[in-house]
């Protein structure tokens, strides 16, 4: 029987690519999304994936969900924490809601995910769990105190959590992917990323294949003596 893998934000940019990247290594792959119902719609056409829609930040709605998704396929083996959302401005100027939004989705969510996968993966003595940070939570960027605090929170939270599932066979892990070609990266400004690229020694933007990779091989069986690590796959850009 093949390991079960759940990706949350799976069926659009990095999250799909990582969805594919697994389905072609044999995994069950099932995607979540929060609100591009069409996407998803198209996504699970293409390909075959299986697709949920909930709201990660939302704790019940999310333990909802994965009760459904672990008593259809038996378990949850993997969980890619993907889901993000961006709410750019600057500090002085950042709204409330844009703050609370962005720490919800993107690090709230990896509790609300992790801990409803959490005992079936310790019942199992098997587990692996990938959270998707940025470069920006190693680096910083202008206007992103709320999205490098959410990204740079998700490796606190992944080190004080490997800790604890080590014994119990689970590994957590992070991967800090740098500027990668995505619908995201497409809409900035040509000269705005050109003067980007600049800065990345390899020469060029990373491919959402290239993370996808990085996050097959920390979910291996083999890689059990892996944990509490950031692996970061930006180019060079930040060392």
């Amino acid at each position: 029987m093949s390991r079960v893998v759940l990706i949350t934000g799976g069926t659009r940019g990095i999250g799909a690519s990582i969805a594919l990247t697994f389905q072609e290594k044999g995994y069950t792959v099932v995607a979540n999304y929060a609100h591009n119902d069409a996407a998803a719609q198209e996504f699970n056409k293409k390909t075959g994936i299986a697709v949920h829609k909930w709201d990660v930040s939302n704790f019940d709605e999310t333990h909802t969900a994965i009760e459904k998704i672990i008593a259809e396929h038996g378990s949850i083996d993997v969980l890619v924490n993907n889901a993000g959302i961006t709410r750019d401005s600057m500090m002085h100027k950042m709204s409330p809601e844009n703050w609370s939004s962005v720490i919800n989705t993107n690090l709230t969510s990896c509790f609300n995910v992790s801990k409803a996968v959490l005992n079936s993966m310790r019942e199992n003595k098997f587990g692996r769990i990938i959270n998707i940070s940025s470069i920006n939570a190693e680096a910083g960027q202008l206007g992103q105190t709320n999205y490098s605090a959410a990204k740079s929170g998700m490796m606190g939270f992944t080190k004080a959590l490997a800790r604890e599932t080590a014994r119990k066979g689970i590994t957590v892990n992070v991967v800090a992917p740098g500027y990668i070609h995505t619908e995201m990266t497409a809409a900035v400004p040509e000269k705005v990323m050109d003067n980007i690229v600049a800065q990345i020694p390899v020469g060029r933007l990373g491919e959402p294949e290239e993370i996808a990779r990085c996050v097959l091989f920390l979910a291996d069986d083999n890689a059990g003596f892996i944990t509490g690590e950031t692996l970061s796959v930006n180019g060079g850009h930040h060392m």
